[in-house]
């Protein structure tokens, strides 16, 4: 069913390719999101990445790859754009206007922690870490997606996880310490 939605959509037809897509934009957002850690940023990737994959399908050699092409297509789209606002970017934090309850602020907390050792990674780091664990791809897709031999996929997989832990640690660290930064 793919492999006829590929083929019908490199030969220009339009639906086809809105077929072939559809079950996709979710999780394409979702990765692009994650990589990105702006939503509107993601969306500007995603159609990026979608307008791409239009414009190329017809180059597309072999249809059964076509997830692994679309998530590399994606995740070049996430680097073009983190590279284009790195330049215009201005972050002005907005203040949280419900309060949550006990339970929902230690989750929240946890997952602010972790967003923040998250935006500390490269583009590249984030792309392999939201692949791999977010889209459960498998390392060779994965290598795939990003156009990298397998062996340096893993390598640098382990090392972007090797920084996140590292700098969920070094927050966990500042925490602990006192004012001043000295024992008492």
């Amino acid at each position: 069913m793919q492999r006829d939605l590929v083929e019908r959509a490199g030969k220009g037809d339009h639906d086809a390719f809105a077929a072939l897509v559809a079950g996709r934009i979710g999780r394409l957002d979702g990765a692009a999101r994650l990589i990105l850690r702006d939503p509107d940023q993601a969306k500007d990737a995603v159609q990026e990445a979608l307008l791409s994959a239009w414009r190329a399908l017809p180059t597309l050699r072999d249809p059964d790859l076509f997830d692994a092409w679309i998530h590399r297509l994606l995740v070049r789209a996430c680097v073009d754009e983190s590279r284009r606002l790195r330049r215009h970017r201005v972050d002005v934090p907005l203040a949280e206007l419900e309060v949550p309850g006990a339970d929902e602020a230690a989750a929240l907390a946890d997952r602010d922690e972790l967003a923040r050792g998250f935006r500390r990674l490269s583009t590249e780091q984030r792309s392999l870490i939201v692949l791999h664990h977010y889209l459960a791809l498998p390392l060779p897709e994965v290598a795939d997606a990003m156009g990298i031999p397998l062996g340096t996929a893993k390598s640098r997989l382990h090392r972007a996880l090797s920084a996140l832990r590292a700098s969920l640690e070094a927050d966990a660290r500042t925490m602990r310490e006192p004012v001043g930064g000295r024992p008492a």
